[in-house]
This record gives C-alpha cells, structure tokens and sequence, in this order.
C-alpha cells in the first residue's frame, strides 16, 4: 500500500515547509543540542552547513522508500539520509531512483537530501511490513552518534548504504556500553519488545567490556555468558542472530603492524560462535587488514582526527584513535557487509557496492 506520493524541488523547500495538518514537510535546523540517547537528530543536521529535513508523518513500522532524482551540473552528488543520519543511499547520474528500506519508531519517517546540485523528483512511500529488520547491540563505534557530535560516526549509521532494498535497521547501540550493561540497562528487553521471527540481531562488544569497571566482563566467562543471552533470546524468537568481534584500535608497533588491545576477548567471541553455530564475522581481523594496508598515517582519515579549528566543538582539534568519522565508519561498515555477504545470509547476498 502505499502510503505516501509527492513531487518535490530541494531549490525551494521553504514552500513546502513541514504542516501538521498536511502531516508532511521540511524541517530547518534550529541549532537544538542532540541526545544520542533520545535519537533525535534530524537527518540534515549530518551536513555542513546542515539542511532542511523532509519529514513525513507516519505510524511505526518499515516502510519502502524510491525516490527519483534528476539533478543538473556536471559534479553530482546527492546523499540520502534518514532518521538519526543512516546513510541509505548516494546518486550521481543525472537522472535515477533508488530505493529502501526504513525502520519507523517515533512516528516520524525524516529524510534529508544532502547534494551540491539541485534537483528535482518524486518521493513514493510504502508500507513494508514484511521487510525484515536488522537489529544492532552495541557501543559507540556502532552507535547513532547524535549530529552534535560531528563528525564523530558509527558504523550502523553507514550498514544502510550497503543494504539490499528489503532490509531495514534498527540501531539500539550505545556509547560505553558492554554485553552485561546493554543487558543491565534494559536495552536488549526494547529489542525483544520489537524483534520478530526472521528478523537479525547483529551483536558486537568488546572494546568496554574489557574495562575494569562494573560494566566489564571476562572473556571466557562472563563474556561469554553474557553473549549466550543475545544469542539464546533471538533464536527464542525466531530471529538470527550474529557475532561481530571488535574492530581493532589504531594502534601499531615499529613495524606497521597492529596492536590487539583485545586479548582474550577476540578468541572468545569465534569460540562461542562455533559452539553455538552462529554467524561469525571477524571485523577484528579484516580492520586489521585494513588498518595495515593504509598505514599508520593513512589511517589518520578514518578515525577522529582534526586539526584545530577543523570542526567548532574541537577548537584544540582531536586525536581519537578508537571511534570514527564518516569516512572511516564506511570503510567498516563496508567490511560488516562483506562479511554478511561471505556467509550466505538470506536477504544480504544481494548485498553489492564493496
């Protein structure tokens, strides 16, 4: 069914501003501090300088997003985002529709046309309940960063630009959170609240669980266990879950290989999955691949370092060498999707684009 058709112009969205009455509209940003808790980001807010956010009144649920894009010029580039910045798709050709998937939870279905050329085209909406959902339990590398942390990303908010058009995500990681505090704090009860049969839950902790804290866990006890739960309660439901080991940090000795700051934790994960038979994808060592590849100076460009005066909240600039920016939560997002493609898992071997 499809729920909503219209024609619209990004030269001139301050004629279609948001209506409650017509339940449709853009939204301009207003300068509102985000809450990564909240995930009320506007999807426009992930530009700079932000634009406006088409937002559409919806009820929950997935629905099928096509949009049909013509642009003029000769450097096209028009990225879509949704919801709390997701990545879905980005358009070059002068003319092109693009469609997919979009998980709904707040009433609101929020979509930014983020491009350097105007353009001008269609937007159709459909109600896509059968569209499986892939959950994600996480940390902050996986997380929704809020837009008022630019450009800090994780890599769930680029896993859509790599989906196939029948997959929607459902993004439930959290900053600082380990296996046991994702669980302590209710979290993994609001995706069993919301998992269905033939839905995923995608799983990946590590990098706090190896803290000395009330959070931490042991690798091949408490660790374990705890990921026994995710694991036990998907399957209860239906759905499939999957384990994904901790990237690696930036981190590399004299010889430009890197460090594993993970110990026991990386070998705990693969024993639990070949034990329970679960999907396993090895993000540790295809970073490390990665990382290695690109070199210590490289690898400067995917994760958060800025120079001072690079972005207005690091006025002394920063050097992370844990959490990304957008460019290096694509390159591992791009990794997270071919190791779904490698295991054959119905809808991601359609998987494409890597």
């Amino acid at each position: 069914m499809v729920h909503k058709r219209l024609i619209l112009d990004s030269m001139i969205p301050e004629k279609l501003l948001y209506d409650p009455e017509e339940g449709y509209g853009f939204v301009f940003p207003d300068g509102t501090v985000r809450n990564e808790e909240k995930r009320d980001s506007l999807p426009g807010e992930y530009s700079v300088p932000p634009v406006p956010s088409f937002n559409v009144d919806v009820p929950d649920g997935n629905y099928k997003v096509c949009i049909k894009a013509s642009m003029t010029g000769d450097k096209r580039d028009l990225a879509i985002r949704t919801g709390p910045g997701h990545l879905n798709r980005r358009i070059v050709q002068a003319e092109r529709e693009e469609c997919f998937a979009v998980h709904v939870c707040d009433g609101k279905l929020k979509i930014a046309f983020i491009g350097n050329q105007p353009f001008s085209g269609s937007l159709e909406i459909t109600s896509a309940p059968e569209v499986p959902i892939l959950f994600l339990a996480g940390d902050s590398t996986v997380t929704d960063q809020s837009s008022s942390q630019l450009p800090f990303c994780g890599w769930g908010q680029m896993l859509p630009f790599y989906l196939p058009e029948d997959v929607a995500v459902s993004n439930h990681a959290m900053s600082g959170r380990s296996s046991k505090s994702f669980i302590e704090e209710g979290r993994l009860e609001r995706i069993w609240n919301r998992i269905r049969e033939n839905d995923f839950l995608f799983i990946q902790f590590g990098h706090n669980d190896e803290k000395d804290n009330e959070g931490g866990t042991r690798p091949l006890s408490t660790y374990q266990d705890y990921l026994r739960i995710y694991i036990e309660g998907a399957r209860k439901r239906g759905a499939f879950p999957v384990l994904i080991s901790p990237m690696h940090r930036r981190l590399f000795d004299e010889q430009g290989n890197i460090i594993n700051t993970h110990g026991d934790y990386l070998a705990a994960m693969e024993e639990l999955s070949l034990k329970e038979k679960v999907p396993y994808i090895d993000l540790a060592g295809k970073s490390k691949t990665l990382y290695e590849k690109l070199g210590e100076e490289g690898t400067k460009k995917l994760f958060m370092w800025a120079d001072p005066g690079d972005y207005a909240k690091y006025p002394e600039g920063i050097q992370d060498n844990t959490h990304f920016q957008e460019s290096g939560a694509l390159e591992i997002a791009k990794l997270v999707a071919e190791g779904m493609k490698e295991h054959k898992l119905e809808p991601f071997s359609a998987i494409t684009g890597y």
